[in-house]
């Protein structure tokens, strides 16, 4: 029995940039491509501003990708991408030629779209328009079409979280943009969404406000990610003080990094006067003829694993390495690092620190965290809440809230028991192996439900 086909449709290649929800697409390929019954072919948008280089031939947008099979890159580097409505502006050739001969040619039994950033919204219609009898599922991984600010859910004049998009609220953070284009937006965003047959939202805050914001409840299934977890992970060392630190993700300021390094100098200041209070004790004690007090310890150390820094704006980066240079006793930037790298990264972090400013949707660090187990600290919002439970498998502070922050890092470090606790609390992560069976029933029922309107309309 010849296998089914399923396209696979992606913003980015995790081999360009990486990223949690390119990377958690590409885990779901080849886990697709591991399958007796399915033959996956994926597909990702590059060129700038995710890669510095553009289409290597030109009269063609695809490309293989580092010739591998079921592979390709989508080139949209000649297309001028219109960030407020989503859309391709201009030239639809992208859609109407390209993309309609590559559909044709590889005529996928199911089309699965993990984003559509720099492709455009259109892009469903023409899916729709090309292969009208064929299943269109649509991951949700965060709130970009709601929101204008990169899809944050950001209050762009205080960085306060927003709970609800209005053409009022929206016009406050863009004052430049009128109500009237918000609500054209909306409804322009919605009516190419109306075409997908099944979203999947992996979180119930993720869920909740696609349905507040209009999609329909009884399409949105919520199924969290899957994921590609290493089978053995080491046993943890005997060490009594835990007070090593780990930040894994994307360097920008949505991300927290910048208030992780602010609590981080925060502590190292009151270590240094802790220590200066206790040389001043031990000199007076030594002069007494006392016994000396212990010296103080060097505190917690963060190991900071990220990329994209270069893709900030330049106040970003400037205090980004301000704090880094005033947390230089404390911190220690890794950078950038490969995805088989994450077990030996992991193991050398007691902590992981997940410190978003905005609600995060289901943050695949927490996942690898717990996979490896190590309990997290995150904010106390969003996506980062529903899957860390305080004082269970982790620890909340207060979104924002770099003091908050710092407290919770000195509890953990003072609280040599509560790494033990914490860590027995760690549920079980949810893996493809679990997964790729929830994602191909959907494929299935969906592929049932097309054949018997077929049959009941001839």
């Amino acid at each position: 029995m010849a296998k089914r086909r399923v396209l696979v449709i992606s913003h980015n290649h995790p081999k360009v940039r990486p990223g949690g929800a390119e990377a958690y697409a590409y885990e779901l390929h080849c886990a697709l491509r591991d399958s007796s019954e399915w033959q996956p072919t994926f597909v990702a948008r590059t060129g700038p501003p995710l890669s510095p280089t553009g289409r290597p031939h030109p009269g063609t947008i695809f490309s293989p990708v580092d010739g591998v099979s079921g592979e390709y890159f989508v080139y949209g580097d000649d297309y001028d991408f219109d960030w407020l409505f989503g859309t391709i502006r201009d030239s639809k050739e992208l859609y109407t030629r390209h993309f309609r001969e590559f559909l044709l040619a590889l005529s996928p039994d199911v089309v699965h779209f993990q984003h559509t950033l720099f492709l455009g919204y259109d892009l469903l219609r023409e899916v729709r328009n090309t292969l009208p009898d064929v299943p269109i599922l649509y991951t949700l991984h965060e709130f970009l079409p709601i929101c204008h600010n990169n899809g944050q859910m950001i209050r762009t004049m205080d960085s306060e979280p927003c709970t609800h998009d209005s053409p009022r609220r929206c016009n406050e953070c863009f004052p430049g943009i009128t109500p009237q284009t918000f609500f054209l937006r909306k409804r322009f965003i919605q009516a190419q969404l109306s075409t997908v047959d099944r979203f999947i939202a992996p979180s119930a805050l993720l869920r909740d406000r696609f349905v507040e914001w209009g999609l329909p409840p009884e399409k949105v299934t919520l199924e969290e990610y899957g994921r590609r977890i290493a089978s053995e992970q080491p046993e943890p060392d005997d060490r009594e003080r835990r007070d090593r630190l780990g930040f894994f993700g994307q360097l920008s300021p949505y991300k927290g990094i910048d208030l992780l390094l602010e609590a981080m100098r925060d502590l190292r200041r009151d270590e240094r006067r802790e220590a200066n209070t206790d040389l001043a004790t031990a000199v007076a004690e030594r002069i007494g003829r006392s016994r000396p007090r212990e010296p103080a310890s060097s505190g917690p150390q963060l190991w900071i694993h990220g990329a994209n820094l270069d893709l900030q704006e330049h106040a970003f980066r400037d205090k980004f390495d301000r704090l880094l240079d005033e947390t230089r006793e404390c911190v220690t930037l890794v950078g950038p690092y490969k995805h088989d790298r994450l077990s030996e990264l992991m193991a050398g972090v007691d902590w992981v620190v997940v410190p978003s400013i905005w609600w995060e949707n289901s943050p695949l660090v927490i996942q690898e965290a717990f996979a490896h187990g190590k309990p997290v600290i995150c904010s106390d919002i969003g996506g980062m809440a529903e899957k860390v439970t305080d004082g269970v498998n982790g620890l909340h502070f207060r979104v924002g809230d770099a003091l908050s922050l710092a407290n919770a890092i000195r509890r953990v470090v003072d609280s040599p028991a509560l790494w033990d606790e914490l860590r027995a609390g760690i549920p079980r992560v949810h893996t493809m192996d679990d997964h790729v069976p929830v994602i191909v029933g959907m494929y299935e029922r969906l592929l049932e439900e097309r054949a018997d309107e077929g049959a009941a309309a001839a």
